[in-house]
């Protein structure tokens, strides 16, 4: 049995070659694949690592050889499930590939995006993948670019989920194309006096989803200019607040939509509630398709994203040699119709 290092200091390298009795250059071929170790003798070191708790450096190894073995990954919010679920595609495939994930959030706030780059920077992280809406005004955005044209200057590799100001690769959600289905859907069913919980307007993503909303509801030859529309958190807390203003202010709405999951899920625990009942009375949609949709009472009607395939996407793109002008990946969407929306109650 191979002897641990003293408790007080983890084991290094040359404590594993010391015990497996080889040099530590081979050691370390036997730890990293290296050329010029045999399967058995590689398999011995290995064996002799577990034994005294030897775990690579993998951040050292990096800077020594030049290898990106950790991507960056920025969120908006790591409690909103449409993060999660990008976050769930950038880690199968950082696993599938042996690299390591480093998450962080930023909750909306562009300073805090900025410093999380730069903390990735200073980690020697050399691909970051941000996941999360851009801002409307593109000068929110003036120090994230130069932050980042920077970093691609010096070899590193980013990728956006998310329409932003930014000069790098992006994968695209189909977020108006998804508003206009989605509207046209409620239209469908009979809905004219409709709502709508905006989430944050200084997003890109609020902007486009109502863009899509408002496409398909002028097409039917309607007068956006008579839909209210209240914007909030992207939250459940946020999307309950927003309600109860809509509501209170337009009590005849027969139907709300939420610009995202959490939102609607708040719109629809403040209805039921306030002993509205969903969808007899009003109907409520979203938008995501998060897990939760398919869960809450009724079942969430919402526009499906891939969001899982996402996250993988965007880790394929950072994990590719840059190309000579940025790429753009867009999505599809589906209308997922459940049991919160339905026609109308009759006019009284």
């Amino acid at each position: 049995m191979a002897k641990r290092p003293s408790p007080t200091s983890p084991p290094r390298l040359i404590d594993v070659a010391q015990a497996a009795g080889v040099s530590l250059a081979t050691a370390s071929r036997a730890m990293n694949g290296g050329a010029g170790v045999s399967a058995e003798v590689a398999a011995h070191v290995q064996a002799i690592a577990t034994q005294v708790g030897y775990v690579p450096n993998s951040h050292a190894r990096a800077l020594a050889g030049g290898q990106a073995s950790m991507v960056g990954l920025i969120v908006h919010d790591v409690g909103d499930p449409y993060f999660g679920e990008i976050a769930r595609g950038v880690l199968r495939e950082t696993d599938s590939r042996g690299y390591l994930a480093l998450i962080s959030q930023t909750e909306r706030d562009p300073r805090a995006e900025l410093a999380r780059i730069r903390a990735l920077r200073a980690h020697r992280v050399t691909s970051i993948v941000l996941a999360g809406s851009g801002y409307v005004e593109a000068g929110t955005e003036t120090d994230i670019a130069a932050e980042l044209r920077s970093f691609t200057a010096a070899g590193g590799r980013v990728a956006v989920i998310g329409r932003h100001h930014l000069p790098v690769d992006a994968v695209l959600p189909d977020n108006a194309a998804g508003g206009a289905t989605l509207m046209r859907h409620l239209l469908d069913l009979g809905h004219r006096r409709l709502g709508v919980l905006g989430g944050p307007a200084n997003l890109t993503t609020v902007e486009d989803r109502l863009a899509g909303l408002r496409a398909a509801f002028g097409a039917a030859g309607l007068d956006w200019g008579a839909v209210p529309v209240v914007h909030g958190d992207f939250t459940r807390e946020g999307g309950a607040a927003a309600t109860a203003r809509l509501v209170r202010a337009h009590p005849g709405l027969t139907a709300v939509v939420a610009l995202n999951d959490p939102m609607a899920v708040g719109a629809l625990s403040w209805l039921l509630n306030h002993g509205r009942r969903v969808p007899d009375e009003i109907s409520v949609a979203g938008f995501d398709d998060v897990p939760v949709a398919r869960d809450v009472y009724p079942a969430l009607t919402t526009v499906r994203l891939p969001m899982v395939g996402m996250g993988k996407q965007a880790l394929e793109l950072v994990l590719r040699p840059p190309a000579s002008r940025p790429r753009r990946r867009r999505t599809r969407h589906e209308l997922v119709v459940r049991a919160s929306t339905a026609p109308p109650p009759p006019l009284t």
